[in-house]
Formats: C-alpha cells, structure tokens, sequence
C-alpha cells in the first residue's frame, strides 16, 4: 500500500498539446539550445586566439624591425668585433675548393662584421665575374653558443647547367660598307680550376678575317691576378686605303689584369704584301716579313656613371708599349704611348650633359739610326671613322664625318706602264700612310627628347663637334715640326643626331657637316650611321 501510495504521489508531466510525442521534441529543442550556445562560445574563442595571435605577430615584427633598426644604427655608429669561426662550402661538384677559398680570404681574416659585409660583396662579385656559376650565395649565421661574438660564413654555389655556349652573328659597319660573319664558342670549368677555354672565328667580305683560340684563368698558382693565353691567325686588307695585306700569325699573354692596371706581352709574325703592286714608296719599303715582340702596360680610371650615355663623372687611360724585345734584326723596335683624358657635366635640366674629350699618341723608333728609321707602318695611327668618340675610350681614331683612315699624310701610288702606247699613266688613288703624332678632341652636348616615348625608351639627341690631326715625326720629319702648323692644320667636323642605346650596342643617326679638311682627305657632309659597342 505504501508503495502504491507513493506511486499515486509522484508528479507526471503533462502535454500541452495533448499528446506523448510533445514531450520528446521539447527534449530535443533544449539539447539544440545548449548546441548552439557551445558553438557560439567555441568561435568566440577562435576569434580571441586569432586575435591574440595576430597581436604576438605584430608584436614580433615589430620587436624584430626595432632589433634589426638598433642593428643598423649600431653598424653606422660602431664597429662591431667579431670573428669567423668557420667557412662552409657547398655546391660545388666539378669546381675545386681551392678555387673558392682563395677568393674568401679577405673573409677568414675579417674582424669586425663591417669587413665581412665589404668582404662578402667583393668575393659575391668575382664569384660572378668567373662565368662559372648561375648564381652565389653568401649567409652569415651565428657561430657555436660557446663561442660568442663567431660567426660562420655558408658559401652556396650552383654551377652552370651547360658548360658549353656558342653565338653566331652578322655585323655590319655601314660607315665602312663591311660585313661580317662572327661566331664563338666557350667551354666554361672543364678542368674545375675556373678555367675557361673559347674559341672564335670572324670573317669580313671585305676587310679582316680572324681564327682564335684561348684559355683564361682567374688564378694560377697562387697568382691573384687572371691569366690569359691566346693564340690567332689574323688577314687584314687594306688595299683600298694603303696597298698592302697583313698576315699575322701570333701569341698573347695577359700576365696582369686588375680593375685599374693591365699587363700583357705579344709575340707576332707578321707579313706585309701587295697583291695590286701599285704601292706608293713608303708602302713598298715596308713590305715583307717582320717580328713583333712587344710589352703593353695599360692604366684606367673610368668614374662615369654610365658608358652609353655618361651624364657625369670622368675617365682617363694610358697605354705604353715597348716593342723589339726579341734580338733579331727583323724585330720592329719601337715606343708608343697613348693617353685619352674624358669627363661628363651635368647641367641639371632635361639630362643634359656635356661631355669633353682630348685624346693623342705618339709612336718612335729605338735603337741605332732610330732617328732616320721609319716607324712600323701597322703601329702607326690613323684617324676616320664613325664609331661614337663618346664610347671609343684608349686613343685616337675616330672622327666623325671623315671615312676609315680618312684623312692624315698620304703619298701618291705607283707609275704603271700602259702596253697599249709604251706610255706612263698615273694610278689611280693614293695611299695613306698614318702618322707618328696624332691628336683627337670633340665635344659632345646630349640631351632628352620631349616625347616621352623617347624618354622612355632612352632615346636622346645630341650636338657635337670634332677636330684631330696628325702627321709625321720620323726620318728627321720631327726637326721641321711646327706647333704652329700642326694646330693649323687640324680637321674639323660638326653636327647633330638622335642616339638610341641598346644592351649591346650604341646607335646613332647623325647629320655631319664638314667644317675643314684638305686635298686629299675623305670626309662627307650628310647623313651618317654608326654603331658603336657596349
């Protein structure tokens, strides 16, 4: 009974809609309540952990911006100590680690992180300036914890893919109305020294022909400076502007090259021919064979800040040459010197610059009765030409206005006997002989088109104005040497033109008129082409 009781005293809950099912579903809706608040709960807490997170993440940018900024205040400011515990190299499967480790030196021996900066700069440099390589990377990283104030140096090097690379071309000079057909080949790194071993071939329609060979390689036995070897077998032809062929079978050796100074010694067999027999005295006098055997000693300094189109700084180079290092008799025993002196000015609007140049050379003979000899008729100077005097750096040859070997001492060709009537007739034409003394100048104003086209593109225009001269010193020439004369009778040429500079080469559309030349020269006032190379 009291169980019944019990059973008639417990609460039984109702359905307000009058049926069982009711009570399940307010069951459910409760339990997709309590869901949905748990979910709602769970992002809110996913948008304060992003929040947070994205908080530290600025915090640790920002605490790293402010490391880095002390880092570059503390460089400007100090001179941090440090030392490099050790080099690491990597990539390198054909090129040997000596070759690398000779260039980070300067690295090993760094003490303060200022030297390593510069020292890695310059070792990244001439990694790249070996040809060996498609790309370098030098990494600092920290050195062993109980070691403070190390660091260690990661030199990554990825050899080139294809060792092997070759061009083929056509060139033209439409001042000189040539062609020809150039082409070469190099084989880069096959012994793993750095070495790298070309071979070219030129061949002009008209003029030059050229075969080469050669092996370069940036250290050799110890050497810090390069080394380069090379053989060639050259045919030059300049019959039309002074009767005669060269042939010239020769060796060079680079024995110094850095970035001011140069060094090198040329050994040529050389034969002088003319086909036509129609040569003037002086030519004919200088046919045969002849041994060159010469030291070159090159000086530069090139500060412009461009060399297509230099808008400021300035340039100088000296050449000096010694020949008739070999005793025997058929060697040509000479001096020659060549200076070139140019600078770029600013004028601070439209780009415009003014650039200035004065260049000469002078050529003697050495040795017994030097002072009656006559100089080496191919080591003489010659002055025409349109290659851009802006470009052209190391001596005096151009002129623009004037065609190759335009103007300069010339002497009349050869009396040839007529069959026909048993009588003497005069050839045709007359050879130029160069000269021993020559001196170039020019001024050159560039500036910015208007188009913006152009600006663009780099396309400018430009006023100029040349003059040069030269004449002969040897056999006694130099006692009848006027100062006076010789400025009186400089050639001159002015003019205007459009430049368009390329990564290759310098082309320019110019207007030359011819302000002063004489008999027998060869300048033409109008429109001329001319392409000189980067």
């Amino acid at each position: 009974m009291a169980l019944k009781e019990n059973q008639e005293e417990t609460p039984i809950s109702e359905n307000p809609n009058g049926d069982e099912e009711g009570g399940e579903e307010s069951q459910a809706d409760g339990v997709g309540d309590f869901e949905d608040e748990d979910e709602d709960e769970a992002e809110e807490e996913d948008e304060e952990e992003e929040a947070r997170s994205e908080k530290s993440r600025e915090s640790r940018l920002a605490e790293d911006g402010s490391k880095l900024e002390s880092m570059f205040r503390r460089l400007a400011s100090e001179k941090v100590k440090l030392r490099v515990h050790d080099v690491l190299i990597k990539g390198n499967t054909k090129t040997k680690d000596s070759l690398i480790e000779a260039e980070l030196e300067a690295i090993k021996n760094a003490t303060t992180m200022q030297e390593l900066l510069k020292a890695a700069g310059i070792a990244n440099h001439r990694f790249h300036s070996f040809g060996i390589f498609d790309s370098v990377g030098i990494t600092l990283d920290c050195g062993p914890p109980e070691l403070p104030g190390t660091v260690n140096v990661i030199v990554d090097v990825v050899e080139t893919k294809n060792p092997l690379t070759g061009d083929l071309g056509i060139f033209t000079k439409p001042e000189a109305r040539t062609w020809s057909l150039e082409g070469s080949l190099k084989l880069k790194n096959l012994f793993g020294y750095g070495d790298l071993w070309d071979g070219s071939l030129v061949y002009g329609w008209d003029q030059s022909s050229e075969i080469s060979a050669g092996v370069s390689l940036p250290r050799f036995k110890g050497m810090v400076t390069p080394m380069l070897a090379r053989v060639s077998l050259l045919s030059q032809d300049w019959l039309k502007f002074s009767s005669y062929k060269e042939r010239s079978l020769g060796l060079n050796l680079g024995l110094i090259s850095t970035k001011r100074h140069d060094l090198t010694y040329n050994l040529l067999w050389r034969t002088l021919t003319d086909p036509s027999q129609m040569s003037s005295r002086a030519v004919r006098r200088q046919l045969g064979h002849g041994l060159l055997s010469s030291l070159k000693y090159t000086f530069r300094i090139d500060n412009r800040n461009s060399v297509l189109r230099p808008t400021q700084g300035y340039a100088f180079i000296s050449t000096s040459q010694i020949g008739g290092l070999v005793p025997d008799y058929r060697s040509l025993r000479f001096l020659r010197q060549e200076i070139d002196l140019r600078c770029a000015i600013p004028l601070g609007f439209y780009r415009t610059a003014l650039n200035l140049g004065i260049s000469g050379g002078v050529i003697f003979p050495w040795g017994n009765g030097a002072l009656s000899m006559p100089s080496s008729l191919p080591e003489r100077f010659f002055l025409g030409g349109n290659s851009s005097p802006v470009c052209t750096l190391g001596g005096p040859t151009t002129l623009l206005g004037f065609k190759s070997r335009g103007l300069g001492p010339t002497e009349r060709r050869r009396l040839i006997r007529d069959k026909s009537n048993g009588e003497n007739s005069e050839t045709s034409g007359r050879d130029v002989i160069g000269g021993d003394l020559a001196v170039t100048a020019f001024a050159d104003l560039s500036f910015d088109l208007p188009l913006k086209l152009f600006r663009d593109a780099g396309i400018h225009g430009h006023v100029f104005a040349c003059a040069g001269n030269l004449t002969k010193l040897t056999e006694n020439e130099f006692r009848k040497f006027s100062f006076q004369k010789f400025l009186d009778s400089f050639r001159s040429s002015a003019g205007f033109g459009i430049i368009v500079p390329t990564k290759l080469f310098r082309m320019e559309v110019n207007y030359c008129y011819i302000l002063k030349q004489f008999e027998h020269d060869h300048g033409r006032t109008g429109v001329q082409f001319s392409f000189s190379a980067t």
